[in-house]
């Protein structure tokens, strides 16, 4: 269960920090004197989770971790390990002190898990679990509770070109190699990186297999990071995918149609289910924008079923169209809080009766039970409105707010309201 094969590997794991001094990035949790930087080098590691994207450390900080503890360390990898895997690692753990890495954790289902539990709790076992995928979310709260949560964040621009730096001269890297590669090429290697220090060192790998010789050196060119490149692909795992049209609505709530329209195109472009996308537009004009704008709702319905029946790419238009209708539109949540105040006055309150006139008087033996006798109907009546009693005890759920055509409802609803005052 040996966690690092030798022999000739990718740029991106040759170039894996030996020791936490090289280790570059997440210094909230590595900067000297704080607490993980500290459990480490003190070998007095407990069980922790260490979450966060592709390329930002989690497995080098714990080749690291090998490395220094005086501890037994086993790791296994939860894609091909099963049941019998995590017995045998707590079987071995009972001989004394014992590490167990389990990379990709969150694909362990909740029996594996399940089975983790006694040895974590017992502390026959110190658990170190990579994910990229919310430990809230991903593991079941009995193995979260009982570990410390580490969050790592995408590698700044700046500290993904230290590490290109240290792969052209180290050489473990390509410090042998006679390599003429500027500050913007590697700039712009950084900037399609996303933060993730492994997809970095594979397009500077890569540039260089396909650079050209001049006067006895290989010249990396941004054009050769472009045919490496090629199409770019955009992370969004499930995590991100919940990030993002979170991202998206709040942006359309705030009224920012830039970034209204930045979002949209993040899901697209990452293969986003477009009526998904249309549907929260949906849900969003009427929670949002409400009667502020009700041609909000009328657009975003429009846009949900041409989406469907247009299809993509051409759908990615109409779904634009709709975000930027919504994002720009006066912004009300009135109706929003008045359903929820309402729901929440009958599953709290008594019941309410439906009062005699309003019931329904169209079957056989109605009037007997003097159902619907006196209802006003109000088209009869001067403006098209009678004072009546709607329900036996009058509640006011909806505030219309003065925002866009809600403030006509508003003052209309006021003047209705005083009237019935009167």
């Amino acid at each position: 269960m040996s966690l690092f094969a030798s022999g000739q590997q990718p740029l991106a794991w040759r170039m894996q920090p030996e020791d936490i001094e090289d280790f570059i990035g997440q210094n909230h949790l590595l900067a000297p004197g704080r607490p993980l930087r500290r459990l480490i080098e003190e070998d007095r590691l407990v069980s922790v989770i260490f979450y966060g994207p592709p390329g930002t450390g989690k497995t080098c900080l714990t080749k690291i971790i090998a490395k220094r503890t005086r501890a037994l360390f086993l790791s296994i990898n939860a894609v091909t390990a099963g049941i019998k895997d995590i017995r045998d690692a707590i079987e071995k753990a009972k001989g004394g002190r014992t590490i167990l890495f389990i990379d990709e954790i969150h694909r362990f289902n909740k029996l594996q898990q399940d089975a983790l539990l006694p040895a974590v709790e017992s502390g026959e076992i110190i658990l170190i679990g990579a994910s990229t995928y919310n430990p809230f979310f991903a593991l079941v709260p009995a193995l979260s509770s009982r570990s410390m949560i580490f969050q790592f964040y995408p590698l700044k621009e700046d500290e993904i070109i230290l590490i290109l730096k240290r792969a052209l001269t180290d050489k473990r890297g390509l410090g042998e190699q006679s390599i003429f590669c500027s500050d913007d090429v590697l700039r712009y290697i950084a900037s399609f990186s996303e933060g993730d220090a492994r997809k970095a060192l594979n397009i500077l790998e890569l540039s260089f297999f396909i650079s050209d010789e001049q006067e006895g050196r290989r010249l990396i060119t941004i054009e050769k990071v472009k045919e490496v490149l090629q199409n770019k692909a955009v992370y969004y795992d499930e995590q991100e995918h919940y990030n993002t049209i979170s991202a998206f609505i709040k942006s359309m709530r705030g009224s920012d149609t830039d970034a209204t329209v930045y979002w949209l195109a993040k899901m697209i472009e990452a293969g986003e289910d477009p009526l998904f996308i249309a549907r929260r537009i949906v849900i969003c004009a009427s929670e949002d924008v409400g009667n502020a704008d009700p041609n909000a709702l009328v657009i975003a319905q429009a846009a949900l079923e041409a989406t469907e029946r247009i299809g993509m790419p051409e759908a990615r238009i109409i779904l634009s169209q709709a975000a930027l209708y919504v994002a720009q539109a006066p912004k009300s949540n009135a109706a929003y809080l008045a359903i929820e105040g309402a729901l929440a006055e009958v599953r709290e309150k008594p019941l309410q009766p439906v009062p005699l006139h309003l019931r329904d008087s169209h079957y056989q033996g109605a009037a007997r039970l003097g159902a619907g006798t006196g209802y006003k109907y109000p088209h009869d009546y001067e403006g098209h409105y009678i004072k009546q009693a709607y329900m036996p005890l009058r509640k006011t759920f909806y505030r219309p707010s003065d925002e866009g055509y809600e403030k006509i409802i508003k003052k209309r609803l006021e003047k209705r309201r005083l009237r019935d005052d009167s």
